[in-house]
């Protein structure tokens, strides 16, 4: 009889342990699975403030580049007043560009090239009739997303004017060359020119064009652009890729 109750005394010790055990164990699940919902919801709103911020961040960067660019333009027209004509049907269709298409988050690469070539064309009128200009423009067939909405605006501005700024515009020597490819999905440009022997002219409020580039870059495309610049016998050369394919699946996933 004694060892009855003591065997009943040891299992009822067990059961209690065991129940004690699985109380525990069930609170430490519940604590975990709690801490799992905070850590997801500190996450999301941590993707939502970063998100904010590099819209905010964007739209400040976008703000000052339309002035800069309106400020270039009309200098160059102002110049070369015997020119103005020409010029100004260019700069009709790129003022339409800047106050239409750029208030857009993307554009399509096709309407970008064309706003860049009239760029270039309001450009020419700086230059000597001996100086080197090459434009050319590779578009393969059958590129579906070459019309579709997917680069920044304004993204190959700070390339073009890089390239006329330090080069020597009244040099039969110098040129400047100018390369827009669109082929497997992937938007190119390439811009290289001869680097002029004078130093080019300090202007006060100049200088935001490189650093506002590479920021959209990073803010827009993260990982999936290539921008290149370096020195080559005297010759700077700028290499701007955009894997625009990449991009849109990475919107569709994100």
């Amino acid at each position: 009889m004694g060892n009855t109750q003591e065997n009943n005394s040891i299992i009822y010790a067990l059961l209690v342990i065991i129940l004690a055990f699985i109380v525990v164990l069930s609170y430490l699940v519940y604590r975990l699975i709690q801490s799992g919902k905070a850590k997801k919801s500190v996450e999301e709103k941590f993707d939502l403030l970063e998100m904010k911020v590099n819209n905010l961040q964007l739209e400040t960067l976008e703000s000052k580049l339309n002035p800069h660019l309106f400020k270039n333009i009309l200098n160059s027209i102002q110049s070369h007043a015997y020119q103005t004509y020409f010029a100004l049907d260019k700069l009709a269709n790129v003022l339409d560009y800047i106050l239409y298409e750029s208030q857009k988050k993307f554009v399509s690469p096709k309407e970008e090239i064309q706003f860049a070539l009239n760029l270039v064309e309001i450009n020419k009128i700086k230059v000597s009739p001996l100086f080197e200009l090459k434009v050319k423009t590779k578009i393969k067939e059958g590129e579906k997303l070459y019309e579709q909405n997917l680069l920044a605006p304004l993204i190959s501005i700070d390339l073009i004017e890089n390239a006329f700024k330090h080069a020597d515009l009244q040099s039969a020597d110098a040129f400047i060359s100018i390369l827009f490819e669109f082929k497997d999905n992937c938007f190119y440009l390439t811009v290289s020119n001869k680097i002029s022997e004078k130093k080019a002219l300090k202007k006060e409020r100049s200088g935001i064009g490189a650093s506002t580039l590479e920021q959209r870059l990073k803010i827009i495309y993260k990982n999936q652009f290539k921008l290149d610049k370096f020195v080559e016998n005297d010759i700077y050369v700028a290499h701007l890729k955009i894997n625009l394919l990449e991009y849109k699946n990475q919107m569709f996933t994100t």
